[in-house]
């Protein structure tokens, strides 16, 4: 029997198994008027295409660097930060001048309801000071509008009425100005009024960068004597202060104790991600990127060129800037490089933001500056005996 015989049987064969022999039989004469070529020539390619066909290749899986995935991952994390930053401001339920503290040059509009004599627009003075009837000079520096309400208010009690209805309307607040600098979008000085956090500031500037860094750096200048005073803040305490800020401990989730407020003057820095720094008695200080990559303390300073003579190696230092919203919030890590070139300390790795700072010995700087008086005066006496 030829191939394509038992091919036919073996289809007649389940087709009677799948469907009803009787009606398969009542039917078998009509199909057996259909030309029998064509359709085994059908069956016979459709078998031998399915048999021959192999499967598909399976698709090559290429992975991707470590560091490429870091970059897409610093990059995710930076737009979800510009985001905070932006709905940040949309969604901030206070008013935006609610906890401002009034100060020198601000223009306020009080009312008394009992008394319209007594209504007046007053200029804050440079002092902080006010005149109003009947109350002659009042303080108001550092006072909410709030504040100034109940203390116009007690005041008039006293003496005038018994149940005084104040309101305190800031008309104009003074300019302040204040920097935004690194790694944003817009870096400026920004000339603004009213009360202004970080994230008010940020939003301003733009937002980050994708290279940003994850830290924020609050420079504030000594403070003057016509200042409003921060609430927290020693009155007495001029010297200039750094507050570092974890932006995603600000940004991502969301803790508000390290949105400051801001007061003029102030400087924001946000360097660029995968950086650190090297200062000092070495060859040649400056940023070194460390993205992706171990650096450790002898290897960092290599890279600044190597040691001066001066150097006192043994007492280099390692600030590293870690708590968020903290004035000067670091750590100092000591590092005796001596000991780890001896093998006898670990040499730390760095990371990034870390300054490696390398001091001068006194010993050594006045031994190399008597070395080098030394060779001067032997030179001049060369010379002058020629």
């Amino acid at each position: 029997m030829s191939i394509k015989g038992v091919f036919f049987i073996r289809i007649e064969h389940n087709l009677k198994f799948m469907f009803n022999l009787n009606f398969f039989e009542e039917k078998e004469k009509r199909m057996l008027r259909i030309p029998a070529l064509p359709i085994f020539g059908l069956l016979l390619i459709f078998f031998v295409v399915s048999c021959a066909s192999s499967p598909p290749p399976k698709k090559e899986i290429t992975q991707i660097p470590e560091l490429t995935l870091r970059e897409a991952e610093s990059s995710k994390q930076v737009k979800v930060m510009n985001e905070k930053i932006l709905m940040s401001t949309l969604l901030s339920k206070r008013g935006p001048y609610r906890d401002y503290k009034i100060g020198p040059e601000d223009l306020l509009e009080i009312s008394v309801f009992e008394e319209e004599k007594l209504n007046k627009i007053v200029r804050v003075s440079s002092q902080g000071n006010i005149s109003l009837p009947l109350l002659g000079t009042v303080g108001v520096k550092g006072l909410t509008a709030n504040e100034l309400e109940k203390e116009i208010r007690d005041l008039l009690a006293e003496k005038y009425f018994r149940d005084p209805h104040v309101s305190v309307f800031i008309k104009e607040y003074r300019s302040q100005r204040i920097s935004v600098i690194g790694a944003v979008e817009k870096p400026g000085v920004f000339d603004v009024t009213g009360q202004k956090t970080v994230l008010d500031m940020l939003t301003m500037a733009g937002g980050l960068k994708e290279d940003g860094g994850q830290l924020l750096f609050l420079i504030r200048p000594p403070r003057m004597e016509d200042e409003t005073v921060i609430e927290g803040e020693d009155s007495n305490d001029q010297r200039p202060k750094t507050f570092v800020i974890d932006l995603e401990e600000l940004l991502v989730k969301g803790n508000l104790a390290s949105n400051l407020l801001l007061i003029h003057g102030d400087v924001i820095n946000i360097p660029l991600s995968g950086k650190f720094y090297v200062d000092g008695e070495v060859r040649s200080p400056g940023s070194f990127p460390i993205k992706g990559k171990k650096i450790t303390v002898t290897q960092a300073i290599t890279m600044a060129g190597g040691l001066t003579a001066k150097a006192s190696s043994a007492e280099t230092k390692i600030i590293r800037y870690s708590v968020s919203g903290k004035e000067n919030g670091k750590d100092i890590l000591s590092a005796n490089v001596d000991s780890i070139k001896k093998g006898v300390e670990e040499d730390l790795y760095l990371q990034e933001s870390d300054m490696v700072i390398v001091p001068k010995s006194g010993t050594k700087a006045f031994l190399t500056e008597l070395w080098d008086f030394i060779k001067g005066r032997i030179g001049a006496v060369a010379l002058g005996s020629l």
